[in-house]
């Protein structure tokens, strides 16, 4: 049986985080059965980082990583079909999510204006969780911003980078029902993973704000969000 092992749920999604989320959906879609086990710390993970998974007793950390051996182990044929410019689509996608990954973190620890919101909603989901560890967390990331960049930005110029790959987002999902045609594959599961992210949580940042008013990722969020079996939050 496989394990995953990822952050809690929060605002209705399986996992708080864009990486875990991207890998619980993929699994989902991709039919595989496994256990889906929420923890709060990342010491002991491959990298000290989540999500990863235990499969037969072999760890594996992170999500692209994790994906490629449940393909290449399992078989899995969810991107079967995929043209070499539909997988080179496919790796730019993940690598702009990579930076959206940041403002999206910076929105909830850094920008004072939404903190307290985040901080008052992970106390109210998960009440184990005291405020000296989230202050504790809070300082890490303040640590991890300011040496990957984003934390030398202001507000507006953090969320400018996001907005911009959001919006590449949105012209990406807006031709066909999913990415690559009429059928969700790796790369839904991905975006759904940040866009679920944002769209869901009860906090109106500037990102949320942009995907609110784009039909096109509005519906790629629903579409997989109800494939995979989550029920909106009311």
């Amino acid at each position: 049986m496989i394990v995953l092992y990822s952050y809690p749920q929060l605002s209705g999604v399986a996992d708080n985080n864009g990486y875990g989320l991207k890998v619980f959906a993929f699994l989902r879609l991709a039919g595989m059965d496994f256990t889906h086990e929420h923890i709060f710390d990342a010491s002991a993970a491959p990298r000290g980082q989540l999500p990863y998974i235990v499969d037969d007793g072999e760890e594996i950390g992170d999500s692209d990583t994790i994906i490629a051996h449940l393909v290449d182990k399992y078989r899995l044929g969810i991107d079967d079909g995929l043209s070499p410019t539909q997988r080179d689509t496919n790796h730019m996608v993940l690598r702009m999510l990579d930076d959206l990954y940041w403002v999206m973190s910076y929105s909830r620890w850094k920008d004072d204006r939404y903190w307290p919101l985040f901080f008052e909603m992970l106390r109210r989901e998960h009440p184990s969780l005291d405020e000296a560890g989230l202050r504790k967390a809070q300082e890490f990331n303040f640590q991890r911003y300011y040496c990957q960049g984003i934390g030398r930005y202001s507000p507006n110029a953090a969320y400018a980078r996001g907005l911009a790959d959001l919006r590449v987002l949105a012209n990406l999902v807006s031709r066909t029902e999913y990415v690559h045609g009429k059928r969700p594959t790796t790369i839904d599961a991905a975006i759904y993973g940040f866009t679920a992210n944002i769209y869901f949580l009860e906090i109106d940042t500037p990102l949320k704000e942009f995907v609110m008013a784009a039909p096109a990722l509005v519906r790629h969020c629903t579409a997989i969000h109800a494939a995979i079996g989550r029920v909106p939050p009311k």
